[in-house]
């Protein structure tokens, strides 16, 4: 059942869904909307039109309702109302939604509180009722960004979130509520109210909901979240979800009354920089033009081009419409910045980053085309200051932040750098928006200098609607598992317990080389740690993996195993200490980085064996020597200091409200419980690996090595313990070979030594190469024709080329090498620069004839041929004895 559907068939159901007290205390009346057919609830028995567009156009625009107030004093009347009504306040959670698989932001309040786990829905309130100034930021609408005057790549959601039982209350309780703030507290005229009917489809959920608007201008909407599952299936909820969600700039903007929500909400922001930048606007002329623009969606193809034809706006007027576009993508877009990054994530290019990088980009863009005097850092320390009473947190790290600005400007500019000559392939070619998307995520040319260029006839928009639609959420796949864990029991787990390295257990299946037990000391692989080792009933076990709640041991094999039976496991003790010190080692290494580098370093990945470990960390740069230096030095410090490192087990909402979201360093964690590792005040995750008790057992940590291993991150490996220390005497042993072979007295003599060797040997190739080309010049003057040919296979083909490069540019003569066997030879051409040698065209000839392949550039040709050697030099001598026409 698709939503029209399904509102068709709760609309049937009016009385029992939509019908709230309210509307019978104060007589709404139900009516049919003339235009699209929808129903809302009016207090004026006149009305025809429902008030959403294009039914009905806006009529607060010069025209406000109730008590005017800015951003933050909104914000904070909002609050109170709720607060004084029984509701706790929550502070925002961070934009970037780690605590969800399936999505890299925050996109609504109701996020806050959803947690997937095995594929359900689950809702975990930390208070009911609650309310919350929820930043979300949504992507898909980048088009219309500046233009509509109502959209934005990030906004307050105000959530307003209670169960229905008996702390909470349902839907009599939300709309009166939500009808007391409107008229009670904020003025507005309660005939100004309107609600509508509508539904609600979310990820394992629906409902039902009323939507309200002022003056046609949609506030929030109230969903009543009553069913799990799909409208084709479901059952319901107990107890049942309120989701009010408001848009905090909606009611910002209603109290204003201006052309564009931009004024009203970035109100002394945006009043300060159009007098810095010195941008002039026809106020009248300005909303007449969003009150069309308003009207559009350029997400869904509208274009500039018809808008302008719309209201025939003169040449002059556009430019000056253009420029305050621009000064609201701006404010919008360094905004939504600020939010992303503060909590944690970096512009890149893969994941969540990417729509940073975008929004980034594009005010680069802005940025170098007006050539106005502001940074986007600039702007993101003017949000901070502005939003200060709101989001203090903002203000923290705020100076660290522009390290990473400033490394992204550095990466556009190179970019820059390559566009001209990328485009300059292209020729006249008109591009369509998928190559467009290609360039710009390829190579980072934007959609505006393609437009200024000529090579795209659509909107710039389209471009980045078209490249954010394609990062909006993670993808994942589906992997079938090696045993069915239906209808088992949930694993009793015993590894946590250092102390049991051998245990009796009950076999109760055997599937497809898998033994699963009543219960188990093997950890099975998780979290990026590998499963232990040992023995059951001395069957050596290979593997170990959990599926739901179930674990299943791999071994050797399974033919002496019978369900029903008692086995007797016994653990690989060695291996078990060994993971257990490169998986706290890579909390610590994690915590290092974090103090080292800045507070946008979160783990992106990790994998811990017996012998090795890596973490991959997010951060702007590759990480430097001294850096590296500096995070082996802090991780060590901690290991010295023999801190306790604490394994708690904690409700998930105690420990967010505790510990806050870096708990989620590994993502998602499943479970209303969760396994908390705190080590001191350096690191507190969700973890559910073995940890050492204390940071002393680990002994050492070693950094082996770090590589850039994507945009965006940086992988660092280490070994740690025993596996450290052996590292360190293959190292010694290493040095000391070393020091022998180069007859140093003492390892700090090495790089003298090798520095001389290098030195010797860079001579010794210069002599060589002076030697072979004394040799190009003998053969070569001894040559009488105009082809020299060479088929000494002792030859190599580097010194080939210095050869070839000597018989053709110092004395004017065409050369070829040939080295064969017999499948063929193998083939280098070169003929003098300043000659007009079609090498391509030996090539073409060469290779078809003896069907073989190569290629050339310039004056130089190589490749393969399936000929015998006599063959190759009939062929190859009848094409380059040719003067000047090879």
């Amino acid at each position: 059942m698709d939503k029209e559907s399904l509102r068709k068939e709760f609309s049937e159901k009016h009385p029992e869904l939509y019908q709230v007290e309210l509307f019978k205390e104060k007589g709404f009346i139900r009516k049919k909307c003339k235009r699209c057919g929808r129903y809302f609830w009016t207090l004026d028995k006149n009305r025809e039109y429902c008030p959403n567009q294009p039914c009905s156009r806006y009529e607060f625009i010069k025209n406000p309702s109730g008590k005017k107030l800015d951003y933050v004093n909104m914000w904070d009347k909002i609050k109170n109302f709720f607060v004084e009504n029984g509701h706790q306040y929550v502070r925002r959670y961070p934009v970037v939604a780690r605590w969800r698989d399936d999505l890299y932001f925050t996109v609504a309040s109701i996020i806050d509180f959803q947690r997937v786990e095995e594929g359900k829905i689950i809702f975990d309130f930390p208070a009911n009722p609650l309310i919350v100034p929820q930043m979300s930021l949504r992507f898909n609408d980048i088009a219309n960004v500046g233009l509509t005057g109502r959209h934005y790549t990030s906004f307050c959601m105000i959530g307003q979130h209670a169960l229905a039982n008996e702390k909470g209350y349902w839907k009599d309780r939300t709309i009166q509520l939500d009808f007391d703030l409107l008229t009670k507290r904020l003025g507005i005229p309660e005939e100004e109210i309107v609600f509508v009917e509508d539904v609600w489809l979310g990820y394992g959920a629906f409902g039902y909901s009323l939507e309200y608007f002022v003056k046609n201008l949609e506030l929030g909407n109230a969903v009543f979240t009553e069913f799990e599952g799909s409208p084709s299936s479901y059952t319901r909820f107990s107890p049942p979800v309120v989701d009010m969600g408001a848009g905090l700039e909606r009611f910002v903007w209603l109290s204003y009354g201006t052309p564009t929500s931009y004024e009203a909400v970035f109100g002394s922001i945006l009043e300060n920089l159009r007098k810095e930048i010195q941008i002039a606007i026809d106020e009248d002329f300005a909303s007449s033009f969003y009150e069309i623009a308003g009207e559009m969606d350029f997400s869904e193809g509208a274009t500039l081009e018809s808008l302008y034809s719309k209201m025939n706006v003169p040449e002059d007027k556009i430019e000056e419409i253009m420029k305050l576009k621009d000064l609201f993508i701006l404010l919008d877009h360094s905004r939504t910045l600020l939010f992303a990054m503060s909590d944690g994530q970096l512009p890149s290019n893969v994941g969540g980053g990417y729509n940073l990088r975008v929004v980034l980009r594009r005010m680069l863009d802005i940025l170098k085309k007006r050539k106005w005097n502001v940074t986007i850092f600039d702007l993101m320390k003017l949000h901070a200051e502005y939003l200060k009473p709101m989001y203090p947190e903002l203000s923290e790290n705020i100076d660290r932040l522009k390290e990473v600005v400033e490394v992204e400007q550095q990466k556009y500019e190179k970019t820059l750098q390559t566009a001209e000559k990328i485009l300059s392939s292209y020729k006249t070619k008109k591009l369509d928006i998928s190559e467009a998307a290609k360039l710009y995520e390829s190579n980072g040319i934007s959609p505006e200098v393609l437009k200024e260029n000529g090579f795209i006839d659509f909107d710039p928009s389209e471009v980045y609607n078209y490249v954010a639609g394609k990062h909006i959420n993670p993808k994942t796949e589906s992997v079938k598992p090696a045993f069915n864990p239906q209808g088992l029991p949930k694993t009793e787990q015993l590894y946590y317990d250092r102390s049991v390295t051998e245990f009796e257990a009950k076999v109760l299946k055997v599937e497809n080389g898998y033994i699963i037990l009543d219960r188990t000391a093997f950890y099975p692989r998780s979290g990026g740690q590998e499963p232990d080792h040992g023995f059951l009933n001395g069957v050596k076990v290979l593997d170990v993996i959990k599926i739901s709640d179930v674990i299943g041991h791999k071994v050797e094999n399974v033919s002496g195993f019978k369900e029903g039976e008692t086995v007797i496991g016994k653990i690989d003790k060695k291996r078990r200490e060994a993971l257990m010190r490169h998986h706290t080692a890579t909390h610590i290494i994690n915590a290092a980085a974090r103090a080292v580098l800045g507070p946008w370093v979160w783990q992106h990945s990790a994998f811990k064996e017996e012998d090795y470990a890596r973490i991959d960390i997010t951060h702007h740069s590759p990480i430097t020597e001294e850096q590296l230096k500096a995070i082996e030095l802090y991780a060590n410090n901690i290991v010295q200091k023999n801190v306790r490192v604490e394994k708690l087990l904690m409700p998930r909402t105690v420990a967010e409200s505790q510990f806050g979201f870096r708990i989620y360093q590994g993502g998602a964690v499943p479970g209303n419980t969760l396994r908390i590792i705190k080590i001191g005040d350096y690191d507190v995750e969700a973890c559910g690996g073995t940890h050492c008790d204390w940071t002393g057992e680990i002994g050492l940590i070693k950094i082996t090595n770090v590589d850039r291993i994507q945009d965006g991150v940086d992988r660092i490996e280490f070994v740690a313990g025993e596996a450290a220390l052996k590292y360190m005497q293959r190292m010694y042993s290493a040095f000391q070979n070393l020091r022998k072979t180069l007859n140093a007295p003492d390892l700090d003599s090495i790089q003298i030594s090798v520095a001389e060797k290098i030195k010797e040997t860079e001579n010794l190739k210069n002599k060589y190469e002076e030697l072979l080309r004394k040799y190009a010049i003998a053969i070569g003057s001894h040559e009488k024709k105009n082809l020299v040919v060479l088929e000494d296979r002792t030859i190599k083909k580097d010194d080939a080329v210095i050869i070839g490069d000597t018989v053709a540019n110092n004395l004017g003569k065409n050369f070829l090498w040939l080295n064969c066997d017999q499948n063929g030879c193998f083939f280098l051409i070169m003929v003098p620069k300043n000659m007009s040698k079609d090498v391509q065209e030996a090539i073409k000839v060469l290779t078809e004839k003896c069907k073989g392949s190569g290629g050339a550039k310039n004056n130089v040709g190589q490749g393969f041929a399936r000929c015998d050697k006599e063959s190759m030099k009939n062929i190859l001598s009848s094409l380059l004895e040719k003067d000047s026409n090879v």
